[in-house]
């Protein structure tokens, strides 16, 4: 089970409780439910507050709400585990993800990745413009008002004065990656390290991420394999791959657009770190198991160049 099938799971357990009548129907059923991963130091890995957004429509305390799906999804496939905390927060820890699964899914198209090719047409100050835009495409994907919906955000700070042109200074990618990985309410930062191509510009690395795994594919090409989905001993890869969807979700809920670049940065770190295992080595003949973390890698570049390609930054296959 992914962290998306598992936002659908919660969903369909109130449902379930409605008709059977362990919940009170009228109003209970919500479109959607928010899964977020736990902070540290709290309990599980997921969590959500679906117990207070329904418990007045049902009549019911937060807490009796909670028990009521705790059981219920407590037998599902995938859930290895569900505990109540706090006033009735249900947290969850899932079975290890699939690599073929979240591959499969990758391919086909059930990832929501790419940018619309028409933007919002939106006037004002670089910052509003270029936040309004990369939500609004968020929202798009989402299957929320479609452009050229124009998304009201308050509070965007602008960018300073005193930093001047930022899109003539370091190009209109960076520029765009500066103004939107931090809350719009916070004043953008233009650091030296946006124009260095190393390990210091998050910028670069989730760029070079993309080039990476388009360069794994064409190096395995050469030696005479492709990607072909199967399952891989990756499991900080793989959690944030399967995280991806509920990022999205929450980008949108929240209309935060930063939330979207820290995903990208943890994914391409992660990427990075699993690069060095895709190819064979020396005499090494390719295998199953190398066809397999290269379709693990290809998915990742795919994932990461569409969630550029929301923010409005490009990704090119080679830096």
């Amino acid at each position: 089970m992914t962290p998306a099938d598992l936002s659908r799971c919660v969903v369909r357990a109130v449902r379930c409780a409605v008709e059977d009548g362990e919940l009170s129907g009228e109003g209970a059923v919500p479109q959607r439910v928010v899964v977020e991963r736990t902070r540290p130091g709290g309990v599980g890995e997921y969590a959500t507050p679906v117990a207070f957004q329904i418990a007045k429509s049902a009549g019911r305390r937060p807490a009796e709400v909670a028990d009521v799906l705790a059981r219920r999804l407590a037998g599902e496939p995938g859930i290895e585990r569900v505990e109540i905390t706090g006033a009735g927060f249900l947290n969850f820890v899932l079975a290890p993800a699939s690599a073929v699964r979240i591959v499969g899914a990758v391919r086909a198209g059930r990832y929501p990745l790419r940018g619309l090719a028409a933007d919002v047409a939106v006037s004002g100050e670089l910052r509003a413009r270029l936040v309004r835009q990369a939500v609004a495409r968020i929202e798009a994907v989402q299957g929320l008002p479609s452009l050229p919906y124009i998304p009201y955000i308050p509070n965007i700070a602008p960018v300073a004065q005193r930093d001047g042109d930022v899109v003539a200074r370091y190009g209109a990618g960076a520029a765009a990656w500066a103004v939107l990985a931090v809350p719009a309410r916070e004043t953008p930062a233009f650091p030296a390290t946006l124009l260095l191509q190393g390990e210091a510009s998050e910028f670069f690395r989730v760029r070079y991420a993309h080039d990476r795994a388009c360069a794994l594919v064409r190096n395995a090409a050469r030696l005479g394999f492709h990607p072909e989905a199967g399952e891989v001993d990756a499991p900080a890869l793989l959690r944030v791959l399967a995280d991806h969807p509920l990022v999205l979700e929450a980008a949108a809920h929240h209309r935060a657009p930063e939330r979207l670049a820290r995903h990208l940065v943890e994914l391409a770190d992660a990427l990075l770190d699993f690069q060095y295992r895709v190819l064979p080595q020396g005499d090494e003949k390719p295998s199953a198991a190398h066809r397999a973390r290269l379709a693990l890698a290809e998915a990742a570049g795919t994932v990461l160049a569409g969630g550029l390609s929301l923010l409005g930054i490009d990704a090119p296959t080679r830096l």
